[in-house]
C-alpha cells in the first residue's frame, strides 16, 4: 500500500522492501529460506525440507476467491491486477460474520516509523470488524533481528510473532519449530474452508509456510516473477530520442551516449542487480535460490560463467565512467532522479509507482517506465523465479484454541482480497477519519498516515495485488510487466521450498556480497572473485553441494 492509493506489489527481500516507498504504509515483502524434516529423517530435525507428498498432506485446500473479478488475471506468475475506478460505494463483502470471539490477542511486528497509540481509532475499527482485541507490540524494524532473539529466547512469548524472511537467520529456524503451533488442525485440507479468505491464498504461498514439518506459518503471498525492473525516465528519453536497450551491448553504447559529466549527467547507478538477470544468473537474495541442479550436477550461482561476466560487465559499465559517482552515498535514488541526474536505475517494480506518484502533481512531465530485462547478447531473458511468499506470521505453541481461532479470524480479515470493504478498512482505515474521497479516489490525511501503516497487513495477505486508483495505467504496466517478464522465468530446484542450511555453512558466503560489489566499482578484479570462489569450494562448498544433491534426491522439487 501507499499512503494515497491501493497497491500490494511483490518484494523477496530487505533490501527491496526497505527501499520501497511502500515502507510509509503497508508493504509486501519476500524472504528467506527455512526448513523442516529432511527426507527420511526425524521430522523434528532443524535441517532440510518437507516437500512432495509430504507436503501435499499439511496444505490447505485452494478455493479461488470469486468475491472481486481482477481487470488482469495472473498470468505467468504475475500478481492481480485492478485498473477499473475504485467503486468505493460498492465495495463487496467477504467477511459476512465476525468469525472472532472477543478474545485478546497480542502480536509482535517489526514496525518502521513512530507506533501510534494503542487505542488509536484504526485499531478499534478493525478489532471491531474482526471480533477481536488486538495488542499491539511493535518493534523497530530496523533493530527487529536482536529483539525477536532476545524475545524466542525466552518464555515469554506473545500469541502472534510475525517475522520477515530476512530475519530468519542464526538460531531462529530453530526456535520457530520449538515456540510456534502447528496450525494444520486448523488449515490442513478442507479445514481452510472455515476461513475463505485465507482458503484463496495461492498453494505455494503456504507450501512456505511449513516449517519443521508442520503447517506453522500464515503468509504474506508474492509475484515470483523477478522484482528487480530497470526503471528509467521515459519522458527523457522520448524527448532525446533515445531507445531502450536490447542487449548489454546496447545497454554500454546507450549509457555512454547519455553520460555528461560536466552537465552533471549521468546514465545509470549500479546495474549490478540488472546485469544478473540479463545474465541469466540465479538469484543470490536466498541461499537455496542460489543453487539448481544442471546437467545432473548440483551447481551454485558463484560458479557459473553467467556470474562472472556479469560481474566484468558491471565492472565495464563503472569504468566508463556512466555511473553517478555519488552511487554509494545514495541512501535515495529520487532526488537524483527526479533531477534527471540519472536516467536509469534498478530497484523494487513499486518504484514504478511511486516515483511517478511522487511527482504526479508537478506538471513537469516526468515520467517513469520500466525497461524489459533483455538477454545479454539480444533476444530473450532467462530469470530465474523468486519464492512465493517471504514474511509469516506465527502463533504461540502454547495458545489455547480459543486464541488460535481468533487469530484466524484476524487473518481471515487481513487476507481479503482489493475490492472489499475488509481491505479498504485493512489498509486505509475510516472513511472521514483516516482518508478523504477526492475525485472518487481515497486520500489519507495525516491521521491516517500516521496510524494506519505497519500493523494488521502483517499477519496475513490476500494473493499477490497491484492496484493503483489513482495512477491506473501504472498498475496495467506493472502487471503486465511481471507477465512478459514471467514468460522468461524458470524454476530452480529448490524454489517454494522452505530449507535451512546445516549451521556449519550459515557464514560460508557471507563475504560474496562486499566483493561483488568491490568487483563492479573497480576496486577488485573478477579474478578475486574466482579465487573466492575456489576457497569457498574448499572450506565447505562442495559439501554443501553434496547436502544439497542429497536433499534434492531424498525429497525432490517443488517447482511445476
Amino acid at each position: 500500500m501507499t499512503p494515497n492509493a491501493a497497491s500490494a506489489a511483490s518484494a523477496p527481500s530487505r533490501r527491496s522492501f526497505l527501499a520501497s516507498s511502500a515502507l510509509a504504509a503497508a508493504a509486501v515483502a519476500g524472504g528467506m529460506p527455512l526448513l523442516t524434516a529432511c527426507g527420511g529423517t526425524d521430522s523434528g530435525s532443524r535441517e532440510g525440507t518437507t516437500s512432495g507428498k509430504d507436503a501435499k498432506k499439511l496444505l490447505p485446500a485452494y478455493v479461488a476467491s470469486n468475491v472481486v473479478t481482477p481487470d488482469i488475471p495472473s498470468k505467468n506468475g504475475s500478481s492481480l491486477g485492478f485498473t477499473s475506478k475504485l467503486d468505493l460505494a460498492g465495495l463487496k463483502t467477504s467477511v459476512p460474520k465476525k468469525l472472532g470471539k472477543g478474545g485478546k490477542v497480542t502480536i509482535m511486528s517489526p514496525f518502521w516509523g513512530s507506533p501510534p497509540k494503542a487505542d488509536n481509532a484504526y485499531y478499534t475499527a478493525m478489532n471491531d470488524l474482526i471480533g477481536v482485541d488486538v495488542v499491539w507490540q511493535n518493534q523497530d524494524g530496523n533493530t527487529y533481528d536482536e529483539k525477536l532473539g532476545a524475545v524466542l529466547a525466552s518464555s515469554d512469548v506473545p500469541d502472534v510473532v510475525v517475522v520477515p524472511g530476512w530475519n530468519m537467520g542464526g538460531k531462529i529456524p530453530s526456535a520457530i519449530i520449538s515456540k510456534f503451533a502447528d496450525l494444520g488442525p486448523y488449515l490442513a485440507g478442507d479445514a481452510v474452508k472455515d476461513y475463505p479468505n485465507l482458503a484463496a491464498i495461492p498453494t505455494d504461498a503456504w507450501r512456505r509456510a511449513i516449517f519443521g514439518g508442520a503447517l506453522r506459518g500464515l503468509p504474506m503471498p508474492a509475484s515470483y516473477v523477478v522484482n528487480i525492473a530497470p526503471l528509467y525516465r521515459k519522458d527523457l528519453f522520448d524527448k532525446e530520442g533515445y531507445e531502450v536497450p536490447a542487449s548489454a551491448q546496447e545497454f554500454l553504447d546507450l549509457a555512454k551516449d547519455i553520460t555528461n559529466a560536466k552537465a552533471k549527467r549521468w546514465a545509470c547507478l549500479d546495474m549490478k542487480w540488472t546485469a544478473f538477470n540479463a545474465f541469466g544468473v540465479l538469484p543470490g537474495d536466498e541461499k537455496p535460490l542460489g543453487w539448481n541442479l544442471i546437467d545432473g550436477r548440483m551447481t551454485f550461482r558463484g560458479e557459473t560463467d553467467e556470474y562472472l561476466e556479469a560481474l566484468e560487465w558491471s565492472r565495464k559499465l563503472w569504468a566508463a565512467g556512466v555511473v553517478h559517482p555519488d552511487v554509494d552515498s545514495m541512501s535515495d535514488a529520487g532526488p537524483t532522479f527526479a533531477a534527471g541526474e540519472v536516467l536509469i536505475y534498478n530497484q523494487d517494480i513499486s518504484q514504478w509507482y511511486s516515483r511517478n506518484a511522487e511527482q504526479a502533481g508537478q506538471k513537469n512531465g516526468f515520467e517513469c517506465g520500466a525497461m524489459d530485462i533483455f538477454g545479454y547478447e539480444g533476444g530473450d531473458p532467462v530469470l530465474w523465479a523468486r519464492q512465493p511468499a517471504g514474511i509469516f506470521a506465527f502463533v504461540n505453541k502454547n495458545a489455547s484454541e480459543s486464541v488460535i481461532k481468533d487469530v484466524l479470524a484476524v487473518a481471515n480479515v487481513t487476507a481479503a482480497p482489493y475490492g472489499t470493504k475488509e481491505h479498504m478498512l485493512t489498509n486505509y482505515g475510516v472513511e472521514g477519519t483516516h482518508y478523504t474521497v477526492e475525485g472518487g479516489l481515497p486520500v489519507k490525511n495525516d491521521k491516517g498516515n500516521s496510524e494506519v501503516l505497519n500493523a494488521y497487513v502483517m499477519v496475513a495477505s490476500p494473493a499477490s495485488t497491484i492496484a493503483h486508483p489513482d495512477l491506473p495505467e501504472v498498475a496495467r504496466g506493472q502487471v503486465e510487466w511481471q507477465q512478459r517478464m514471467g514468460a522468461f522465468t524458470k524454476k530452480s530446484s529448490f524454489y517454494g521450498m522452505q530449507i535451512t542450511e546445516p549451521s556449519r555453512y550459515t557464514n560460508l558466503s557471507n563475504d560474496f556480497e562486499q566483493l561483488e560489489d568491490d568487483i563492479v566499482r573497480g576496486r577488485k578484479k573478477v579474478s578475486d572473485m574466482q579465487q573466492a570462489v575456489s576457497d569457498w569450494k574448499s572450506k565447505g562448498g562442495d559439501k554443501l553441494r553434496d547436502w544439497y544433491k542429497k536433499l534434492l534426491d531424498e525429497n525432490g522439487t517443488a517447482a511445476s
